[in-house]
């Protein structure tokens, strides 16, 4: 998974305006983002078409509060530059729980 930090909300958006992108927000601290870490390969790898894009809300505050990412760990998933579905809210995710949420929102 690419870690990223970008100077701004513009630059992401130009970096995800084509292909097929799943956002992960974390952070460090968080102890329910270290509860799904050792899974998000394994869910990578059934989104083979999808990058995914782990973008640290503690260096990257500005773009969490550009896109109301208020919980982490937090998934939002684009497709050619546009929002296709959300999952964000404050609570532990399981790996059960995130394929699902992509599985839906990719059928949309």
């Amino acid at each position: 998974m690419e870690k990223v930090f970008y100077n701004s909300f513009n630059e992401l958006k130009h970096k995800i305006k084509n292909g097929k992108y799943v956002l992960v927000f974390t952070a460090d601290w968080c102890g329910d983002c270290k509860f799904i870490e050792p899974v998000l390969p394994e869910i990578e790898n059934t989104f083979r078409e999808y990058q995914f894009i782990n973008i640290d809300t503690d260096k990257n505050m500005h773009i969490a509060r550009s896109l109301n990412i208020f919980g982490i760990p937090s998934f939002v998933v684009y497709d050619s530059g546009k929002e296709i579905d959300r999952l964000v809210n404050k609570d532990r995710k399981t790996k059960n729980e995130i394929i699902s949420f992509i599985d839906q929102a990719i059928e949309r």
